[in-house]
C-alpha cells in the first residue's frame, strides 16, 4: 500500500532542474548514459543518479515512461 499523494491530473508538478532536462534530452535522443557522461562531462554515477531524479519527479519507473511523459508537458 503506498501512502504516497499523488497529484491531480493535469496538475503534475514536475520541475527539473537544468541538468535533469539536458540529460533527459539527450536520453530522448537515444543516447547512453556512458555516452551522456562525456557528452556533458560528467561520471557515469552522476547520469545514473540524475535519471534517478528524474524518474522520481516523472513518478515513472523506466527511461521510455519518463521521455513520454516529459515530452507530452513541452
Amino acid at each position: 500500500m503506498s501512502f504516497r499523494k499523488k497529484d491531480p491530473p493535469g496538475q503534475e508538478d514536475f520541475e527539473l532542474a537544468p541538468r535533469e532536462k539536458e540529460v533527459l534530452d539527450l536520453l530522448a535522443q537515444g543516447y547512453l548514459y556512458k555516452e551522456i557522461a562525456e557528452r556533458v562531462s560528467i561520471s557515469f554515477h552522476t547520469v545514473n543518479h540524475c535519471v534517478e531524479r528524474i524518474f522520481k519527479k516523472l513518478q515513472v519507473r523506466s527511461r521510455s515512461e519518463a521521455i513520454l511523459k516529459y515530452m507530452k508537458k513541452s
